[in-house]
């Protein structure tokens, strides 16, 4: 990664939503890019550890949640449509594997999407992320 990527933004500049998104996806600071979001799977740090970026105004709340469910439920409600209809597998087979896959597929979404929200939020200077530092 370039020197550019990882440099933090300057709170004077437009924050870039889409830079912010990236780098909240892969659960990294919005502002540098290099310090982790998360202390655990889903907590947010009060503040970054490498360029003490504040982050615990932001409110992600149900959202990852929700988005985890409704992608999750839009790809592999389909899927189970295309497989049934296809193969006609045990139901046994097709519960487990479905099951699998759900549990999986939501894992691996729910901190990625919470980071992306938490990024949001950020770009836009909701919930206190545009104000200025107390003094």
């Amino acid at each position: 990664m370039s020197l550019a990527e990882h440099a933090p933004i300057d709170d004077e500049d437009d924050r870039p939503t889409k830079q912010a998104l990236l780098r909240g996806w892969r659960r990294k600071c919005p502002n540098c890019g290099a310090g982790p979001m998360l202390r655990g799977y889903l907590t947010v740090r009060e503040a970054c550890p490498v360029c003490s970026e504040d982050l615990h105004h932001q409110r992600a709340d149900d959202g990852p949640a929700y988005l985890t469910i409704l992608i999750v439920g839009h790809l592999l409600a389909p899927a189970l449509l295309f497989v049934y209809s296809t193969w006609r597998p045990d139901p046994l087979t097709l519960a487990v594997g479905f099951t699998i896959g759900t549990v999986g597929l939501s894992l691996y979404l729910l901190p990625r999407l919470k980071g992306a929200m938490v990024a949001l939020q950020w770009a836009k200077r909701m919930h206190g992320f545009g104000t200025a530092p107390d003094v």
